[in-house]
């Protein structure tokens, strides 16, 4: 039996310290893989070094902790059972979020030990349990978690402003005012977000991140990290040899690939 490991996310450098050192305290056999400071490095090093427990600020910058372990969900080796989630947070409602979303754990800061040890027993429960099995993880319990996930993002983007109606996209001189309810999709892309009508494209420089909040959950539908689009614009499904889902859009001739994680919208279908 291997020593389990983890990766701390925290972008505050003194927070992420006692963390380490109560983790240390509270559980000696833990191995911190790695710690890092915002949400982008915190997906990427995490797909990296593959640890065994991840606990993820959820205010990061870059991304939140929300947003980093969806994407290490999302490209997560199949059939390899995802790393336990425990999210650190300073706000009462994300750590509810959280817990209601069936992750592992959540850890108010500043860290208490006595909590912080609720959530060690937790875990090493967990990874005892992990380690009699040793089996590789079910389609049906990967697509479970994922769809915990998807859910406490949507959640977390529940409580918004009325929804954007008009985006202002310049091109030249001009500044167009193109209405919501005429896009098809929208779709990163470098430092720029492509805005898509069935006839047209412009590029503003509003990142996704920023811009979905604004949207409407009900009518636009996140299918990647990468690329939202219009519910009523899907025309159909299509899911190819490798079992990876496809969309094919009214008024569009390209076809747009749907990730694993957002996959579980169609399937609950």
């Amino acid at each position: 039996m291997h020593a389990p490991r983890a990766l701390i996310a925290e972008d505050e450098p003194l927070l992420a310290q006692a963390l380490q050192q109560a983790l240390a305290k509270a559980w000696p056999e833990l191995q911190i893989a790695a710690t890092v400071g915002d949400g982008l490095s915190a997906a990427q090093k995490a797909l990296e070094l593959q640890p065994d427990i991840l606990l993820f600020d959820i205010r990061m910058p870059g991304q939140s902790g929300i947003d980093a372990a969806a994407e290490v969900a999302d490209a997560w080796p199949d059939r390899q059972a995802l790393p336990a989630l425990v999210f650190v947070t300073a706000y009462d409602q994300y750590a509810i979020a959280a817990f209601e979303a069936q992750a592992a754990d959540y850890v108010l800061k500043p860290v208490q030990a006595p909590r912080l040890q609720q959530t060690v027993q937790r875990l090493q429960n967990w990874w005892q349990q992990r380690q009699q099995t040793q089996v590789e993880a079910s389609d049906d319990a990967q697509q479970t978690q994922l769809a915990q996930l998807l859910q406490l993002q949507l959640s977390l983007n529940a409580a918004q402003p009325a929804p954007l109606q008009i985006i202002q996209a310049s091109v030249g001189s001009q500044i167009h005012m193109v209405r919501v309810q005429d896009i098809v999709y929208l779709e990163a892309a470098d430092k720029y977000l492509r805005v898509l009508t069935a006839n047209q494209e412009y590029l503003i420089r509003t990142p996704l991140k920023d811009l979905l909040p604004q949207l409407d959950g009900q009518q636009f539908w996140q299918i990647h990290r990468g690329t939202v689009v219009r519910a009523d614009a899907i025309d159909r499904v299509q899911r190819d040899e490798a079992a990876r889902l496809w969309l094919q859009l009214r008024g569009r001739p390209e076809k747009l690939a749907v990730s694993r994680l957002y996959a579980t919208r169609f399937k609950a279908m």
